[in-house]
């Protein structure tokens, strides 16, 4: 028996659910209190322990929410084999984050991701559990990749550190 989409029922819109937005999730983050910003694009992102993270709202409605995460450390892509193993290894374990990796410039842009499709709206607990569980989930990736790496995350700190300092220069 194979499997036909086109035979499932339509079940059309459901009236209790609201369309995901940037402002429900931008009123979710709020209400976790949670700093972020808007960028050029409108697209919502912060930092959560030095990750960046962007919420991203695709397809043709705007219907996929997508929590991408990036690990804040510098890895030359000839460490890409051994990044590999450990998002296979993370990967063959848990359900999510997706973990992704793009040689970039030389280094190493090692992703984490979660997306869930909105088609027919959400609850604002269904909102926040996504966004709890995009977070947490790929911080709990990054804090691998941190145990694997240190002299990455050491250097990363350090480089973080420097600016903070020149930054407080430049105000006083």
């Amino acid at each position: 028996m194979t499997f036909d989409p086109a035979a499932l029922p339509d079940l059309g819109p459901v009236p209790d659910l609201a369309p995901v937005s940037r402002d429900r999730v931008a009123a979710r983050l709020d209400a976790r209190g949670y700093n972020y910003g808007i960028d050029d694009d409108g697209d919502i992102g912060g930092r959560w322990d030095d990750h960046v993270f962007f919420f991203l709202l695709m397809g043709s409605k705007k219907e996929y929410l997508q929590v991408r995460g990036r690990w804040a450390r510098t890895l030359p892509a000839s460490e890409l084999g051994q990044v590999l193993v450990a998002a296979n290894e993370w990967a063959s374990s848990r359900i999510w984050p997706k973990i992704y990796v793009n040689v970039e410039d030389g280094n190493l842009g090692i992703y984490a991701e979660h997306a869930v499709d909105y088609e027919y709206g959400v609850t604002d607990g269904q909102l926040d559990l996504h966004l709890g569980c995009a977070i947490s989930t790929s911080l709990a990736f990054f804090e691998a990749l941190d145990a694997r790496y240190p002299q990455e995350v050491a250097a990363a700190k350090a480089e973080i550190a420097r600016l903070t300092e020149q930054s407080g220069e430049q105000q006083g």
